[in-house]
Formats: C-alpha cells, sequence, structure tokens
C-alpha cells in the first residue's frame, strides 16, 4: 500500500529512514509537520518530501509530541480522512466512514453532538423545500423502530401516547419531525458512533431504499448526535457547538454549511475554510397560548420571553426524569407546553391527562439570516412542475 508518513524535525532523519524501511507500507513521500531541533538543514528521507497525501493511499504518523499534541493530530487526521485516507499511528487507526450511494437528491443534515439544534435545522429544511417539493425524511436514532417505519401523516397526541403505552418511544426524531414538518418521514434506528461519525450499525440503508420508493423530489437525511447517515447525500448541513474538539473538524470538512450559535465556533469553521451562517432557535407552540397559564418543560435553555402567555413554570429537565418528577409536583397550569423530546410524552403528556391540563408541543424554530438561499443552493434547481 502507497504511504505517505507524518514526521517531525524531532526526530533524527536517519531514525526515519530505519522506521520507513521497517514498516509494511510502500512509501512514497514524507510530510514534515514541525521541529527543527534534530534537523541540520535539508534532511534526508530517501523519499520525497510533500505538503499533501498525492498518490498515497494511507497516511502513517510517526510524530510525536510536542510537534503533534492531541489537538493538532486530530486536525491532520481529520484532513486526510475527509480525503478519503485512512490515517494510522502507532497505537490508533483512523479509516473514512463508508457512505453509500443514494440514488435521488438528498441532503443530510448532522451534529457535533447531542441537543445542539440538528433536528430544528432538519424540520426547517424539510418544510422549507416542501413549498415546492415531495420531500422526504429519512430520520435515525438510538431509540429509532427495528424496522424502518413510514409514518405517512403527522401523528396526533392519542397516537404517540399509544405508542408509549405500548412501550416506543414516542418522542424519536422521525416522530418529532413527523408531527412538527408535516412531511413523511421514515424511522431509522443506530447503534454506537465513532469518533468520525460512523455508526457501528444502523437500518439506514434499508430505509433509504424505502424513501426512494415513494419518488420524492428530494430526501433529507437526520444524522443522531454525532453520528453521521451513512449515506453519500449530495450536500450535508453540520449543526456545531464546537469544531475543534476530536474528530470534529472532519465534521466540517466533508459539509458543504455549517450552521452555529456561537461566534467563536463561526470563526473555527472560517480558518477551515468552510461557509457558516449563525442561528438562534426560538420556541413556537403549534397553538395559541393568549391568556393561558403555562408550564414550559425543554431540554435545555430555550428562551421563552418571547411566548404570548402567563407562563407560571419552567422546567429544563426534559432529559432527566428523576429532576423532571420533581418539577412535576405541585405545577397547577392550563397548557403543559413541552418540546417532544425526551420524557415528553410517557412522563410530561400522561401528567397532563391526569391533571386535566392541555398539552401544546414546541418546535424550536430556527432564525437564520440566508439560511432558505443556502439550503436551496445545495440542492437540484429543478423545481418539479
Amino acid at each position: 500500500m502507497r504511504a505517505l508518513a507524518i514526521v517531525d524535525g524531532e526526530h533524527y532523519p536517519d531514525v526515519v529512514r530505519e522506521a520507513l524501511a521497517e514498516l509494511p507500507y510502500e512509501f512514497v513521500g514524507v510530510m514534515l509537520v514541525g521541529g527543527t531541533e534534530k534537523l541540520r538543514g535539508e534532511p534526508d528521507y530517501g523519499v520525497p518530501l510533500q505538503d499533501g497525501p498525492g498518490d498515497a493511499e494511507i497516511a502513517v504518523d510517526l510524530s510525536d509530541e510536542p510537534v503533534l499534541d492531541p489537538r493538532r493530530r486530530l486536525l491532520l487526521a481529520s484532513r486526510f480522512l475527509a480525503a478519503g485516507i485512512p490515517y494510522v499511528g502507532a497505537d490508533f487507526r483512523f479509516d473514512p466512514p463508508t457512505f453509500h450511494p443514494f440514488e435521488r437528491p438528498s441532503l443530510a443534515v448532522l451534529g457535533t453532538g447531542k441537543r445542539v439544534g440538528k433536528t430544528a435545522v432538519t424540520g426547517h429544511v424539510a418544510r422549507m423545500l416542501a413549498r415546492d417539493r415531495r420531500v422526504v425524511v429519512v430520520a435515525m436514532g438510538r431509540g429509532g423502530p427495528a424496522q424502518p417505519e413510514l409514518v405517512a401523516s403527522p401523528p396526533t397526541l392519542s397516537d404517540l401516547l399509544a405508542l408509549s403505552r405500548g412501550g416506543r418511544h414516542a418522542a424519536s426524531d422521525h416522530l418529532e419531525t413527523a408531527v412538527l414538518a408535516g412531511v413523511p418521514t421514515i424511522g431509522c434506528r443506530r447503534a454506537g458512533g465513532g469518533l468520525a461519525g460512523a455508526p457501528y450499525t444502523s437500518n439506514v440503508l434499508e430505509g433509504a431504499r424505502l424513501a426512494a420508493s415513494l419518488d420524492p423530489d428530494v430526501v433529507v437525511f437526520d444524522g443522531s448526535g454525532a453520528a453521521i447517515p451513512p449515506i453519500a447525500a449530495d450536500a450535508r448541513i453540520l449543526v456545531a457547538h464546537d469544531v475543534t474538539s476530536g474528530l470534529n473538524p472532519y465534521r466540517v470538512l466533508v459539509s458543504d454549511l455549517v450552521l452555529t450559535a456561537s461566534d467563536d465556533v463561526a470563526q473555527d469553521v472560517e480558518a477551515l475554510g468552510k461557509p457558516v451562517l449563525r442561528f438562534e432557535l426560538r420556541l413556537r407552540p403549534v397553538e395559541p397560548l393568549a391568556g393561558r397559564r403555562v408550564a414550559l418543560f425543554t431540554t435545555g435553555p430555550a428562551p421563552f420571553e418571547h411566548l404570548d402567555a402567563d407562563v407560571v413554570s419552567v422546567s429544563r429537565n426534559l432529559a432527566d426524569r428523576a429532576a423532571l418528577a420533581e418539577d412535576l409536583r405541585g405545577v397547577d397550569a392550563d397548557v403543559f407546553l413541552v418540546e417532544l423530546k425526551a420524557a415528553a410524552i410517557d412522563v410530561v403528556a400522561e401528567a397532563a391527562q391526569q391533571r386535566g391540563a392541555a398539552l401544546v408541543l414546541a418546535d424550536n424554530e430556527m432564525l437564520a439570516d440566508g439560511l432558505d438561499g443556502a439550503v436551496r443552493a445545495l440542492v437540484s434547481t429543478e423545481v418539479p412542475g
């Protein structure tokens, strides 16, 4: 296998030459990544110096601290992975995730972690594209169904309660998207997630085939946490809260647009050479709340001051069932306003029914200047007649 050696000037060139001779690769070049302590002029490694992979099939890292600290090393690994080249070292190996071909126009939405706004972006993108296209969303989650599940029309609250009482996770991302975006959605599951975002196992390929059978104009693939849909989508949108840790630079480099709520992250994305937009999320009830006493339940710090309602209590513990149960004690409200996440149905909706309160779902409205135009630029410009 043709290999590029990653070396530093803290190693004597003769040590590197002997290592290249010992290792089971055909070294076609060396990339010198810094350090000069052991170098006297131009080093001779027996193979050419180069600043990129060239025709190498693998990158072999023979560097070490202090030239490549963990963050710089993983940034370099991210660049090779984004070019489709494995990156290996003395005690590690990173392989590029496998993305399977898909025959329909497609867009993937991925994140750098959980609770970054990814599902809100998916919902916004799906609703916007559905104005003039047939859109199908394929969502994968850790609580998704064992077989890909088509939700052809938005489930009602009664439907979600029935799923929950039957032992299902009734706030899975595909159900949230079906309810709030109003487009056909296919639920899939995945287990595990690699450092570069590959799921260990998933049924997303089966879900993609089901989506294609519906004759859509565009399919939106929704990631799960930091896991990337294993589909070679035509374009990718990354929703990011941190793009410098681990292999997050890889996620940036394989994406066509990055969305973030942080100015600092936006600067990091620009340093990686990718376009970035700032966004804000705002809770949007699916029905009016004026004149009603409201108890709000969310998974995070969503602002609520803009709500036209009398907000009498706020819980941000949807993802912490013990704390949520404590928050529910003594709540007295006409309406329970809840994000469709975590324990929204099996705890909050059940409590609302028991207490005779109405349950209203809250969408996370995406506010980002220029987003719709940027998304349309990523999908086919041909709009069905």
